[in-house]
């Protein structure tokens, strides 16, 4: 009996702390980054962190930071490295955004956000963004084959014209199979 009564209590607890636990923030962050050259010698970085609260209830104070881009290198241009949000409900996605500016050519790893939020019961949590892959700033890069439709559009009536004609063609001039099937046997 006493045994049995142990196994309830240690299953209780086990019920208590799952319950305790699943209701919590679960704060996700997804840190983007996009290349881009408005002029020669110059390249524009734009850094977009995406944050999900994918538990049962809300983070307070929550603090975006990411600065993992040294001054030395990068000129901030719009927005700001770090945001505070006073909550993030459960379920609700919040994204901020900035723009850095370099004209320094180089090879760059950039480090994942720290996000930092609070919940009523416990004290601060923490919360790391995904990585970004190396960024190869200014550097020399191919440029991309795309595809050209408008030269289909001025030039794709006249290729399909040749190419009945062509057809048309090699049909009449090609000898048939069956005629030179019928000149075997006469032979």
């Amino acid at each position: 009996m006493a045994r049995s009564l142990a196994l309830v209590a240690i299953l209780l607890l086990g019920l208590a702390a799952a319950a305790s636990a699943s209701d919590a923030p679960f704060v996700v962050a997804h840190k983007k980054v996009s290349l881009s050259r408005p002029k020669p010698g110059v390249e524009r970085v734009a850094v977009s962190l995406d944050l999900y609260n994918q538990g049962s209830a809300t983070a307070y104070d929550v603090t975006i930071n990411d600065d993992s881009w040294p001054a030395e290198a990068f000129e901030l241009i719009t927005g700001e490295k770090s945001k505070t949000l006073e909550r993030l409900d459960p379920g609700s996605t919040v994204s901020h955004t900035f723009v850095l500016e370099t004209k320094t050519q180089g090879r760059f790893q950039g480090s994942p956000a720290v996000i930092k939020y609070r919940v009523p019961t416990k004290t601060a949590l923490q919360a790391y963004s995904t990585p970004i892959f190396p960024l190869d700033i200014l550097a020399e890069r191919p440029p991309e084959k795309k595809f050209e439709w408008r030269l289909v559009a001025k030039y794709g009536s006249l290729v399909s014209v040749v190419s009945f004609v062509g057809v048309f063609i090699y049909l009449v001039a090609s000898p048939s199979k069956s005629s030179s099937k019928a000149s075997k046997k006469r032979r």
